[in-house]
């Protein structure tokens, strides 16, 4: 009971500590905007006083400029204070002055204020006719007006009010009756953030309002079954499969399937060319194969809008989706989500400035990383300022401002992705400074969120989860001085370059960047029939890689890339950099290779897991499901992996990788409501995309009613199937 006692006391001191951090915060900002604001209008009355003749800020006989400043700063102060507590008065007693004459009336009053602020000012040596008066203080209301909403625009709570006033004038104009009842559901992707860093960044007190959803914010660390006084919704971690990336998770979680999705990029020798998750066509083609797989047009084909995501899950509403993009044309609307937010002038200097902030920091933390030597570290310069700006900064403020019109206008379903910490994980690694500041702006979304909740037309369920994590560590290239394609090509006799080319990295920011801007995005091609004896395509995911012989039709097995390269797979398996093996064989069907001739048939992983020991449970169901793939690469190689750190060796230019087995990367989250089914009343635990898919359209079938086929498109399309309500 004392134990008890001592961190209930415990928690209390920490609520109230962080409620009184809140509003200290509230008032140091509010005093900078005031300053600012003060600033501005002194600077602007200097250059009045220098363009109009009959404003003055000396005496007639001369004063030195600091004086000058002084007798600005006072003046511009008593305008101020006079307008903030005379002008509401004045507002009031002339309510019954008809609108026009009020509006002229309006610049005789501002310029009374301006000449009482000039009389009352301590300097006594201002100076200003009555007509330039009028002139003078329409000119300063003007700039301080303009200044105050460019600073108030960065304000959640104001831009929160903002939208809420627009969406009451919405629905005024045109009221929808027939808005049901029943909760909706907004789905939240937090790209990249694994079950570990929420629960710390939880115990940090860097994401209040998660902390506060499940109420405890001193105890992440707590009995899964056990859910506090106070909670509203529970945390669940659940396991990737093999390719743990967003290509693979999101195209289960959206669309029911992501069979033969090996990985983030890989080798397809039937069509000869290289798929690409990130990549517009690419995307495009795996929905379709999902949706000719499943006979499903998606997780939100009623009444449901896609935003942010690589695919459309079936939605009829899109913004920023990646396998619509491609289309050219009125039926692309996945680009309109840019257009839509930026025609609002105050939505467009909200994300200039912080965009402009976000490059400022980008810059500092990178050159502060460099000074101080930190290790490991990579390549941050070039344009990936503005593309980390972009991440965290525009595609945020559009995704999100998306998704609150989706919440104001009713819709049942709504997921989007913030790919925001994944993109600075990658480069500054999955802890640190960078990521924690990442981490507290994505709360404060999901606080503006849930407070839009309280002004939409129907109630809402916010569940919130990630389709990986991230898993640190060096690079390959940094710590052996070559990369995996020059490691194959020396086990396959070819020379080696004196130079190692870097691996362009597959962040997902990168792709939505080019598609914003109608550009391709990575259109790597093989040719269909490389001649005989070409070299082996070596695709790099994270910390897996894949090698492929593109002159052989069929996946080749051990026994025939012995023949061809006798030491390819002795130098791949026995290289301290490298995990495991897998390939195919002509006697077990299948193997997993490791150093020191380990190898064990896929059959026996379950009583001999060999060198998958370490990458813990689940790896041999990974394993084998990768290896029934049709367009699984001749080898797949896994990187080393530490269960001690949990560090992995990317074969990328990323300190903060996934794609792979070993570490958070397999392990993302799932925070749900809890008046929705426990996620894990069926299962001991939640494996795979494709098995949240299944629990999210339960999720919503409940709260929408059951739903049937009604039809199938054309295969070719990219949008099938549509539902109705029975």
């Amino acid at each position: 009971m004392c134990k008890a006692g001592t961190r209930n006391q415990e928690r209390v001191r920490r609520v109230e500590r962080r409620v009184a951090t809140t509003r200290w915060r509230r008032i140091v900002s509010a005093a900078w905007r005031s300053i600012t604001v003060w600033a501005v209008s002194t600077l602007t009355m200097l250059v009045l006083a220098g363009i109009l003749p009959d404003f003055r800020l000396q005496s007639p006989d001369g004063d030195s400029a600091t004086r000058i400043a002084i007798t600005a700063a006072l003046g511009a102060g008593a305008f101020g204070l006079l307008s903030a507590v005379v002008w509401p008065l004045l507002v009031r007693t002339l309510l019954l002055v008809p609108a026009l004459v009020l509006g002229l009336l309006v610049f005789f009053l501002n310029g009374s204020l301006l000449l009482l602020a000039m009389r009352l000012n301590p300097a006594g040596r201002g100076e200003v006719a009555p007509e330039t008066a009028v002139v003078v203080a329409a000119v300063m209301s003007a700039v301080a007006s303009a200044t105050g909403a460019a600073l108030a625009v960065r304000d959640d709570d104001a831009y929160r009010r903002r939208l809420s006033r627009l969406a009451d004038r919405r629905r005024r104009r045109d009221p929808d009756p027939g808005c049901p009842r029943t909760p909706g559901t907004v789905f939240l992707q937090l790209d990249g953030v694994g079950h570990d860093v929420l629960v710390s960044a939880i115990g940090k007190g860097l994401m209040p309002t998660v902390a506060t959803w499940l109420g405890a914010p001193d105890d992440p660390a707590r009995s899964d079954d056990e859910v506090p006084s106070g909670a509203t919704h529970r945390l669940t971690p659940w396991r990737t499969d093999w390719s743990s990336q967003t290509g693979a998770s999101q195209l289960g979680i959206l669309h029911g399937s992501n069979h033969d999705v090996p990985a983030f990029r890989w080798y397809e020798k039937d069509t000869g060319e290289v798929m690409v998750c990130n990549r517009p066509t690419s995307a495009a083609e795996l929905q379709r194969r999902a949706v000719r797989r499943t006979g499903d047009g998606g997780l939100l084909t009623v009444d449901g809008a896609s935003r942010g995501n690589l695919f459309s899950g079936g939605a009829d509403q899109l913004a920023l989706v990646l396998s619509v993009s491609a289309r050219r044309g009125p039926q692309n609307r996945s680009r309109a989500g840019y257009f839509a937010y930026f025609s609002d002038p105050a939505n467009a200097v909200r994300t200039a400035l912080s965009f402009v902030a976000e490059v400022a920091r980008e810059l500092g933390q990178s050159t502060y990383a460099r000074l101080r030597r930190h290790r490991p570290r990579v390549s941050r310069g070039g344009l990936y300022p503005l593309i980390r700006a972009f991440a965290t900064v525009v595609e945020r403020d559009v995704v999100v401002a998306a998704v609150i019109g989706d919440m104001l206008a009713g819709r049942g379903a709504v997921y989007a992705d913030l790919v925001a910490y994944d993109e600075v994980a990658h480069h500054s690694g999955p802890r640190g400074h960078d990521t924690e500041r990442v981490l507290m702006r994505l709360d404060r979304s999901l606080a503006l969120l849930a407070k839009v909740a309280d002004h939409a037309p129907r109630p809402y369920r916010i569940v919130v989860l990630s389709d990986h994590g991230q898993s640190p560590g060096e690079t390959f290239l940094g710590r052996y001085g070559l990369t995996l394609a020059n490691l194959v090509r020396a086990g396959c006799g070819l020379p080696v370059p004196r130079r190692a080319g870097r691996t362009h990295s597959g962040a997902e920011a990168r792709a939505a960047v080019r598609a914003a801007l109608h550009r391709p995005v990575e259109e790597t091609r093989v040719p269909v029939t490389p001649a005989r004896g070409s070299e082996p395509v070596v695709l790099a995911s994270g910390n897996l890689g894949l090698i492929s012989f593109p002159d052989v039709p069929h996946r080749m097995t051990r026994q025939e890339i012995d023949r061809r390269h006798p030491a390819l797979l002795s130098t791949l398996a026995n290289h301290p950099g490298i995990g495991f093996l897998l390939v195919a064989d002509e006697v077990h069907g299948g193997v997993v290779l490791g150093a020191r001739g380990v190898e064990v048939p896929l059959a026996d992983l379950d009583h001999d897991p060999g060198p998958l020991a370490e990458f813990g449970p689940g790896a041999a169901r990974a394993v084998r499901r990768t290896h029934s793939f049709p367009h699984v690469a001749d080898v797949m190689v896994n990187s080393w992996y530490d269960p001690v750190d949990g560090e992995v060796l990317a074969f990328e230019e990323q300190i903060g990788s996934h794609g792979g087995l070993g570490g958070s990367q397999n392990l993302p989250f799932l925070l749900s409501p809890l008046d929705l089914p426990d996620p894990l009343a069926d299962h001991k635990e939640l494996v795979g995309a494709e098995q949240l898919y299944e629990l999210f359209r339960c999720w919503l079938g409940a709260a929408e009613g059951p739903q049937v086929p009604v039809s199938l498109t054309h295969p070719g399309r990219t949008r099938a199937g549509t539902f109705r309500r029975t």
